[in-house]
């Protein structure tokens, strides 16, 4: 492997330009306007594909966004790795609130990137990580040491709940056959204190709208005498929660499973600085639910969350109205066991139950996906720790992930694989944020990990 790591040092300002090329395409998925940056994004990444050495790349269509395929076959025989990532992104709003154009990436010294953090949207979610494995290949096909096959499975819906993929995995089940599914679009401890992702939370996502009058009404003259949705909106999300912060959805915990003391108690024993936790996120004390740890609450624990709340008039000025209309939108983080549909009709039932009949409730399920865990007992897993400790010269940890990836549960249930997920994200890189950030460091040494994967790997998994 030493040409191939000589080439990755050799090359990674080359390497962080062109990933540059591809931050600066405002690939949002969930916005109509940008379509054509979409698109524009696929064609980039299969590119980038065919540059690095691929025996094929095609974009395919779907009933939406494009997934782009590639694959480099050197022995039908030899281990095939899937590669899974996404080349859209969050909307950059409120846009107002980064230090620079989300979508022209710059490089900045920060206290947990000395040596510099690229600045964009997508850096770290998922274009930066993505784009480590395209160079990573490049890397070994160029120096003749690509050990397995590798194919490439990069959609450009995963910010939207991939509702294209189960069909594009349903039609392209022998396309997409292999060993395992790479997958880095996750996050690590710190630097010191490298980790692997062993498990995900599901998740149920719903847009719940809140009705009054027909229309909007005079404050003055309709003032106390016809309900307000904003306000009634506000008193049931209130009422989302206990005093101990539970959810208070009947039948919400009825599937959850416990975690053992012993995964517990190795949970608890991982590095974790509380106060520099509450530091960094510029806060006083933490939240959550009562008799569980920080690292819990964020991982082995489901959630609810508002994600947006919105009514009646908030542009400059005043303007004295009762809205006819309130709406929110709400996520549901789930751990093993719950299901996103019957977590979806079970908060529907309660918002309606709870609601007043002065009002009227409706809850539009948008988009979900079933909790992972991925098992450290397998070869797979084995060859990402055995990669993970050459790069950072410490064996990682196991650690349950808050995050949601709704499609990896479907890639063992149709396409039969197993998902690791090496991630090289920090919590500080403001992912889904303003400032969104991914450390150069991070990139090089992700590049790095991923190429020993591959040689572990082939050694391991015969």
């Amino acid at each position: 492997m030493n040409n191939t790591l000589s080439y990755i040092s050799q090359n990674k300002d080359r390497f962080l330009n062109e990933l540059f090329d591809l931050l600066r395409i405002p690939s949002v998925s969930t916005d109509e306007n940008y379509k054509n940056d979409v698109i524009s994004a696929a064609k980039a990444v299969k590119n980038s594909l065919e540059k690095a050495g691929v025996d094929k790349a095609e974009i395919c269509e779907t009933k939406g966004h494009p997934v782009v395929y590639a694959e480099k076959i050197i022995d039908p025989a030899k281990p095939t790795v899937v590669v899974y990532g996404h080349y859209d992104v969050q909307p950059a709003d409120p846009v107002e609130l980064w230090d620079t154009d989300p979508f022209e990436p710059v490089i900045k010294k920060t206290e947990t990137h000395p040596e510099g953090a690229i600045y964009a949207r997508g850096a770290c979610d998922d274009k930066g990580q993505m784009f480590m494995h395209v160079k990573a290949l490049e890397a070994m096909i160029q120096n003749d040491e690509l050990p397995c096959n590798v194919k490439f499975m990069i959609e450009g819906e995963e910010e939207v709940g991939s509702p294209s993929l189960p069909e594009f995995l349903n039609a392209n089940k022998e396309k997409l056959s292999g060993d395992v599914i790479l997958i880095s679009d996750t996050s690590m401890l710190s630097k010191e204190n490298p980790s692997i992702t062993t498990g995900l939370r599901g998740m149920s996502y719903v847009e719940v709208k809140v009705t009054g009058p027909n229309r909007d009404l005079h404050s003055g003259l309709y003032g106390g005498a016809v309900a307000n949705p904003i306000n009634i909106l506000s008193r049931i999300i209130a009422d989302l929660h206990d005093e101990n912060n539970h959810i208070t959805i009947p039948g919400f915990y009825n599937d959850v499973q416990d975690l053992p003391k012993e995964e517990r108690d190795a949970m608890a024993a991982a590095p974790f600085d509380l106060e520099e936790y509450k530091k960094e996120l510029g806060i006083k004390e933490v939240w959550g639910e009562k008799g569980y740890s920080t690292l819990e609450r964020q991982s082995i624990r489901p959630t609810l969350d508002i994600n947006g709340i919105w009514g009646g008039y908030t542009k400059p000025g005043a303007k004295t109205i009762i809205p006819s209309e309130a709406h929110a939108k709400i996520s549901m983080r789930l751990v093993p066991n719950q299901s996103p549909e019957k977590i979806t009709k079970l908060i529907g039932e309660h918002l309606n139950n709870i609601a007043p009949d002065y009002v009227t409730v409706d809850v539009n399920y948008l988009h979900g996906g079933t909790p992972y865990v991925s098992p450290i007992d397998m070869v797979e897993y084995e060859a990402a720790s055995k990669a993970m400790e050459q790069t950072f010269n410490k064996t990682p940890i196991p650690l349950r992930s808050g995050g949601s990836i709704p499609i990896v549960a479907l890639f063992e249930e149709t396409l039969k694989m197993k998902s690791i997920l090496l991630g090289f994200g920090l919590n500080s890189d403001a992912i889904h944020s303003p400032n969104e950030n991914y450390g150069v460091w991070n990139f090089n040494r992700g590049i790095e990990t991923i190429v020993h994967f591959y040689d572990q790997y082939s050694k391991l998994k015969k």
